[in-house]
């Protein structure tokens, strides 16, 4: 029987090529996407499960609240007494490591001098909780001895070649010291939340000169230290967290909180799985870019949508050609066929269809993937869909999809009376077209959906670009701050001045793009006395030059001065902490006498707002304060000529060589750093282009085959409306006018829904961010109207050209 089903299969794919055509094409592209947003949505899953005890592996983060309940802070490493306090306070816990990230360090071996920016110290148990494979050495031993280092292959060949690095030194240029290689390991693979490559033993901290054990030990301010812990399998991680509180106010206390607070209710600490990192987690200070749980629910929304597009047009065509098909009904059902034999009978048609669309689509995806992956940076893989649990489902999909888009052909065919087949009596039935009505409405509202979130998404994107972010961040080049540069930074600074190419050259903690995690207790003395505030100010140590490098304008006051000796004490805030204090303009703010830290001195400047973090984040109070011995610079901000660059870059180049011949030179444009910061936006804006596109060509696809069958069956009544004189104009209307109903309908149901999803699902992301103009709705619709309309008008004027002679002969 089933063999006789699929023979039938056969022929009437055959016999009607051009709609089957259009069913196998569109599902085949339905079912293409699908795939390659199954791998991605995999690969986002799939994030550090690559390690053995994954599930057992927790961060330890730590929170900060200006007020009892108000989060002001939430930090995804921690200060490093807390790994071994914890670990010591809680049995359960079977081990710890720790891991310290060391900025960009410059590494030399013989006549090879580079800078590293993936670097870390990291505790000698890292490769008990991290499992990439040791290639040579010891896992065990390899981090435990201070000045010992590990390298990935990576690593390993550009400094030593075909070599054996074991037990070759590399030397640290800051501070100098020797490194001797203890092992080399694998890349940890593209689905890690962190890819470090060169490990250096976390018992080189102890050193004094680079960290010193006592601050490992009590220094509870310095929140860079990931800290990771590995609980028994399964155990219930809930029982440590309800004791972290206690555990807080037991081994960490601090001096002068008000109103008898205690320490969990000034500081947190959270204890986050391993493999919620990537797609759940987006503290102050990842250490990499981690991906959204969201992006992954849209993009699931979209597979569905567009596979659901493809199904609809084959239930559409399906029902539409029922006519053609119902003597063929009528006489299996004259010779004994039952009725669940005839839906059987169509079932296996559309499983068999979406058989071949789904082999179509496998070849597609293999093919397509390494595009894929160079448009949107990712790594998929398609062997990523070759695993059971993947598979099983996969080869179901066919039966599924088959019985979504068949069922209701089916059971709408195998309804026909063979005496009124028979005789000739087809009577589709109003039940059938409403049908037909509500799929086509489905398909182009999702359509008009997608096309408001593509145009939603570069709109914000072109905001971005353009919003004025209070400075100048065009032809200024950012680098690494050295220590070995301090003591001859001014030397340093004039000769670069010296050179016409070079404009303007500033040190600071923190560069624009950056994020602003630095702050202290600030109070204000008023009265003689001084008076807490309850805002989060936070602060950037920046030089003399920091502003005027950026073109910062000032709102009130001035700039930090050489000619003024005690601007060392002094302070610059900008125009939002005035609001927050409640001055009532900028003027008002000068010469007040303030402590931030341990620091007390008079606000001398407001600097007007600007931009210093992503337009993801609001504007937020930030104080400028000369260095002292709490602060520190990590960045030199450089403004060039930016008609004569290659000439600057090179004047600096030669410069830095000059006074640190033993340091790399290495430089990013800042406005570089900012396009960044929206990469993610980016990436998703082209793929939404993409599977607009694609969502809507499927849906017209569909609207062709649908309107060129419908026609067919209104050919008489185009030749009798051309014999009454009805011209072409007035006949493509009349034959239009039915679809293009349905579409303005779509663009009722679906604007609404678009309008409110990309508000809610992405704007809401950014605190800067465009209002969804009711024009962008509009163009929407008519884009969506003018597609349809020229998808059928094809169809139309063909239909309304033809001889009407002809029509009206034929029967």
């Amino acid at each position: 029987m089933i063999k006789n089903y699929l023979r039938s299969a056969f022929r009437n794919i055959k016999r009607h090529p051009f709609i089957s055509f259009i069913n196998i094409f569109g599902l085949t592209v339905g079912l293409t996407c699908c795939l390659l947003i199954l791998a991605y949505i995999i690969n986002e899953r799939s994030y550090d499960k690559f390690n053995k005890n994954a599930k057992d592996i927790y961060r330890v983060t730590r929170i900060f609240y200006t007020a009892p309940g108000v989060e002001n802070l939430h930090l995804s490493a921690v200060a490093p007494p807390f790994g071994p306090l914890l670990k010591n306070a809680f049995s359960d816990i079977k081990k710890m490591t720790r891991m310290l990230p060391n900025g960009t360090v410059a590494l030399k071996y013989n006549d090879k001098l580079f800078n590293e920016k993936n670097a870390v110290f990291a505790d000698e148990n890292f490769f008990a909780l991290f499992n990439t494979p040791i290639v040579k050495g010891d896992a065990k031993n390899g981090l435990l001895n201070p000045y010992s280092i590990m390298l990935s292959e990576d690593m390993a060949k550009k400094y030593f070649g075909d070599e054996n690095p074991i037990n070759k030194s590399i030397l640290l240029d800051n501070p100098k010291h020797d490194f001797k290689v203890t092992g080399v390991f694998k890349a940890f693979p593209a689905n890690s939340h962190m890819h470090p490559e060169i490990l250096m033993s976390f018992n080189t901290l102890k050193d004094s000169a680079i960290y010193g054990e006592k601050q490992l030990q009590t220094n509870y301010g310095n929140n860079s230290f990931y800290t990771y812990l590995l609980f028994p399998k399964d155990y219930n991680v809930e029982r440590v967290k309800a004791q972290l509180p206690d555990f807080l106010d037991k081994y960490v206390s601090f001096q002068g909180l008000p109103g008898n607070l205690k320490t969990h209710q000034v500081t947190k600490l959270e204890l986050q799985n391993l493999t919620d990192i990537h797609l759940k987690s987006h503290l102050d200070d990842e250490i990499e870019e981690n991906g959204d749980v969201k992006r992954v629910y849209i993009f699931s929304a979209i597979a569905l949508f567009i596979l659901l597009i493809a199904c609809i047009n084959y239930m559409n065509l399906s029902t539409a050609r029922s006519a053609l098909r119902a003597k063929e009904i009528g006489i299996r059902k004259v010779i004994g066929a039952q009725r669940k034999e005839i839906i059987s009978q169509f079932l296996s048609e559309s499983v068999l269809i979406t058989w071949m669309a789904l082999i179509l689509a496998v070849i597609l995806t293999l093919l397509l993937i390494p595009f894929v992956n160079k448009l949107s940076s990712q790594f998929l893989s398609f062997n990523s869909l070759l695993q059971w649990n993947i598979l099983l489902p996969l080869i179901a999909l066919p039966f599924v999809i088959g019985l979504i888009s068949g069922i209701y052909p089916a059971i709408f065919m195998s309804s026909f009376l063979p005496v009124k087949v028979l005789k000739g009596i087809i009577k589709t039935g109003s039940g059938g077209i409403s049908f037909r009505k509500v799929l086509v409405v489905v398909q182009f509202s999702i359509s008009i959906i997608l096309i408001v979130a593509t145009t939603v998404v570069f709109q914000q994107l072109q905001y971005i670009q353009k919003l004025a972010l209070g400075f100048n961040k065009d032809h200024i080049i950012t680098m690494n701050y050295p220590n070995a540069l301090t003591k001859q930074y001014e030397a340093f600074k004039n000769d670069l001045k010296r050179n016409t190419t070079v404009k303007e050259i500033g040190i600071s903690s923190r560069i624009p793009s950056g994020r602003l995690l630095d702050d202290q207790n600030a109070k204000i003395i008023e009265g003689g006395s001084l008076q807490p505030i309850k805002i989060d100010l936070k602060y950037i140590t920046a030089d003399y030059g920091f502003i005027p490098t950026y073109g910062m304008q000032m709102a009130a006051g001035r700039n930090f001065s050489k000619a003024f000796a005690n601007d060392t004490n002094n302070f610059i805030i900008n125009e939002e902490a005035v609001r927050e204090f409640g001055w009532k303009t900028a003027e008002n703010a000068l010469d007040k006498d303030m402590v931030y830290g341990s620091t007390k001195g008079k606000i001398v400047g407001v600097v007007k707002d600007f931009h210093f973090e992503s337009l993801h984040q609001k504007i937020i109070p930030l104080l400028f304060s000369l260095p002292s011995p709490n602060n520190y610079y990590g960045k030199i901000s450089i403004k060039v000529d930016g008609n004569n660059t290659k000439a600057a870059i090179a004047a600096v180049e030669q410069t830095w060589h000059k006074y640190l011949p033993e340091t790399p030179f290495d430089f990013t444009f800042l406005d570089e750093r900012f396009g960044q910061l929206y990469n993610s936006e980016q990436q998703q804006g082209s793929l939404f282009t993409i599977f607009s596109c694609i969502a809507i060509f499927i849906a017209c696809l569909g609207l062709f085959g649908l309107s060129a069958f419908t026609i067919t069956q209104r050919v008489k009544e185009i030749g009798v409306r051309k014999v009454l004189g009805a011209s072409v104009p007035q006949i493509v209307t009349e034959l239009s006018k039915d679809f293009l109903k349905l579409v303005l309908i779509a663009m009722i149901i679906g604007l609404p829904v678009a309008f409110f999803s990309m508000n809610k699902w992405f704007l809401g992301d950014f605190a800067f961010r465009i209002d969804i103009s009711w024009w962008v709705l509009l163009m929407a619709g008519v884009i969506a109207l003018i597609i349809a309309f020229f998808t059928i008008s094809f169809q139309s004027i063909k239909a309304a050209l033809a001889n009407p002679v002809k029509s009206l002969r034929s029967e």
